[in-house]
């Protein structure tokens, strides 16, 4: 990693709805889903992509709780014969929130990640 350049978010929340799933024109599958976080009493809606999603991904409901680690990126598209754009986090890993196993390697990649502004 580069020691100048830091991107990474943690979202937890729940989710919204179900996740969109698709396969893209290189075979991937993608689901996005939006995970909705309360920070001071109020709802903020967050975009998450998810490339290749474990199979319990693809069965989550509105209401389900999530953790996610990613980093922050701005894709860019066509739509409608002009180019748009959408925010969103890219997740690295995701886990549900009662998880303990996939939440504590979740917290190891988070340290992994932090240790690094350090070096």
């Amino acid at each position: 990693m580069d020691a100048e350049s830091f991107n990474v978010a943690i979202v937890r929340g729940t989710c919204s709805s179900a996740p969109e799933l698709r396969v893209l024109p290189s075979s991937q599958r993608l689901a996005q889903l939006q995970v909705t976080t309360r920070v001071d009493g109020r709802a903020m809606s967050v975009p998450v992509s998810v490339i290749d999603p474990p199979a319990w991904l693809e069965e989550l409901d509105a209401g389900d709780e999530l953790v996610v680690l990613g980093a922050v990126r701005r894709r860019f598209f066509r739509a409608a014969g002009t180019t748009a754009s959408r925010v969103e986090i890219e997740a690295e890993v995701v886990c549900r929130g009662r998880d303990r196993r996939r939440s504590r390697g979740l917290r190891r990649r988070v340290e992994e990640l932090l240790e690094a502004l350090d070096a």
